[in-house]
């Protein structure tokens, strides 16, 4: 069917070359162009042959120009009949590149591609990852700082980004400075506080993290639990360097963390682990009397085995009161291990032997505990039953062994005999 439409084609164009042919041949007609001394007279279609002739010349000139412009675009790329073209590859490249840790390529595309892209933000801080990565410091601040001197209204974008870089780069002061900034000037921010927030957690400044706490709240950062876990964690922080003893002594740590624990709401002076970290400040710092008291106040309204550790450390006022008391505990809680190995460190301080012995061995039938083992273990040795005192030693060392990690060691040595 198509031959039969192809054969149609050229027998009518056959027809009407003929009929044209026919028409010059009979009808010649006449053209003339006088004007001054200028004079030009020729057939009608000489005249339609010449424009023809003219217009093609024309047609073949602008063709061998783009000719020209199409070889000068192979030299160079970027010309800009292949500018949006080559840019566009760039870009998909550059972050494939960058996605698949190719640094140096995804540096080289991203860059030659921001310079050029109208809209470069992405392909800046692409490029200035890239520069990081290969660790090309330098190279990749300046990228950031062309990104913001072209896009000035993504400052924040950018500094984000920069003191992401900074505290990978183990930068930490440099990334609280430049968070710290945007924060003055986003106050209400969500990710800048949850930027903040993180890297106070990982330097410790949880002095800044307690009074960045209310914002993070009022914004709906965190979630409630998480809030709260947070919060927790910061006092700890904060209690346990403030008993940290400086150029002024025990009695100026005292006094520091005594103001600090003074900061708490009351809910919170009455968090288990909040008293816990407190209370061991306190000893450490050689305030016992004042620990023993917290932790018998705060356990008669709310036992935790945690606190009931701790109190058998500390060394009160009154040794026989302090054993009198947690032995009204036990009445409750006969089955708690920790409470009874409690009471066994106190009848050591009261010079109990025989009960101390008691209690730690009732421990030690609720909980085999490397702590329990080595108290009665200690107290066995000064008995003189020096082989139930090595047992308890080696069970003890067994129980901490479980608790560490797994470690390579090396193979065990033959014996060496005598």
């Amino acid at each position: 069917m198509k031959r039969v439409y192809l054969l149609l084609v050229v027998l009518a164009v056959a027809a009407g070359l003929a009929l044209l042919a026919l028409a010059v041949a009979e009808h010649k007609g006449y053209v003339l162009f006088a004007y001054q001394g200028f004079r030009y007279e020729s057939s009608l279609w000489a005249f339609l042959a010449l424009i023809a002739v003219v217009w093609l010349a024309f047609y073949l000139l602008r063709l061998l120009l783009r000719l020209v412009l199409v070889s000068v675009g192979l030299v160079n790329p970027w010309s800009g009949l292949h500018r949006s073209r080559r840019v566009r590859q760039a870009c998909e490249q550059g972050f494939l590149d960058l996605a698949e840790g190719r640094w140096v390529r995804a540096l080289r595309h991203l860059r030659r591609a921001a310079e050029v892209e109208a809209q470069p933000l992405m392909h800046y801080l692409g490029a200035a990852r890239a520069a990081h990565k290969l660790e090309q410091y330098e190279d990749s601040d300046a990228l950031l700082e062309q990104a913001l001197k072209r896009l000035p209204d993504a400052e924040l974008a950018i500094a984000l980004s920069h003191a992401e870089l900074q505290q990978e780069r183990g930068q930490a002061d440099a990334a609280r400075d430049t968070l710290e900034a945007m924060s003055e000037r986003h106050p209400h921010h969500r990710q800048v506080l949850r930027k903040l927030q993180r890297l106070y957690q990982q330097t410790g400044a949880w002095s800044e993290l307690l009074g960045l706490l209310p914002e993070l709240r009022k914004q709906k950062v965190l979630g409630a639990a998480e809030l709260h876990e947070l919060e927790l964690q910061a006092w700890r922080g904060r209690l346990a360097v403030a008993g940290k003893i400086d150029e002024g002594g025990a009695e100026s740590a005292l006094a520091t963390l005594a103001q600090a624990w003074q900061q708490l709401s009351s809910t919170l002076r009455q968090d288990p682990e909040l008293l816990a970290v407190y209370a061991e400040q306190l000893r450490v710092l050689g305030a016992e009397h004042e620990a023993e008291a917290l932790l018998q106040h705060a356990l008669k309204s709310n036992y935790d085995n945690r606190l009931v550790r701790l109190y058998g450390l500390l060394h009160g006022r009154d040794p026989g009161r302090q054993l009198q008391a947690a032995e009204g505990w036990l009445k409750q809680h006969p089955r708690d291990a920790a409470l009874l190995l409690t009471l066994g460190r106190l009848c050591l301080q009261n010079q109990l032997w025989g009960k101390a012995r008691e209690y730690f061995e009732s421990s030690l039938a609720f909980e085999r505990h490397p702590e329990t083992c080595a108290e009665l273990a200690r107290l066995l040795a000064r008995l003189g039953e020096t082989e139930q005192s090595n047992r308890l030693f080696q069970e003890g060392l067994g129980l901490l062994d479980q608790r560490l990690g797994s470690l390579p060691l090396p193979a065990r040595l033959p014996a060496v005999s005598r």
